[in-house]
This record gives C-alpha cells, sequence and structure tokens, in this order.
C-alpha cells in the first residue's frame, strides 16, 4: 500500500493540475513497481510560501535572487 506526499507551494495549482500529478504518480508506481493502484494512496499538501525555505532563505528571498 504505497503512500506518497507531495507538497508544492500554495500558488493557485488548479483541481485539474493536482489531479494529473495523482494519476501520474499513481500510474508510475504501477509501471515500476507493479502496485495495485487501488491502494495506493497520493496526498498534496499546499504550503504557504512563508513556509517554505530554500538555500537558507525564505522561498520568495532566493526567487528575489533570481534563483528559482
Amino acid at each position: 500500500m504505497p503512500y506518497v506526499n507531495i507538497k508544492i507551494t500554495r500558488e493557485g495549482a488548479t483541481g485539474e493540475q493536482k489531479a494529473e500529478l495523482i494519476a501520474g504518480v499513481t500510474d508510475l508506481l504501477v509501471r515500476v513497481l507493479k502496485k495495485n493502484p487501488a491502494t495506493t494512496h497520493v496526498v498534496i499538501d499546499e504550503v504557504a510560501l512563508e513556509n517554505w525555505g530554500v538555500g537558507g532563505l525564505p522561498v520568495e528571498a532566493f526567487r528575489a535572487l533570481g534563483k528559482g
């Protein structure tokens, strides 16, 4: 029973985009690991930008430096 947790910044991903991520991850687990899609769980967490850091900086500051 695979469990996949996808974390993305909260920047307006649509329901359609999230559905595509869920289907794509599920299909990958079926194809590569022969997992049963009926027991594959995919959870998407959206994280506020102020709660996400990269390179030792809040993501907005990191992006302002032209690094992301």
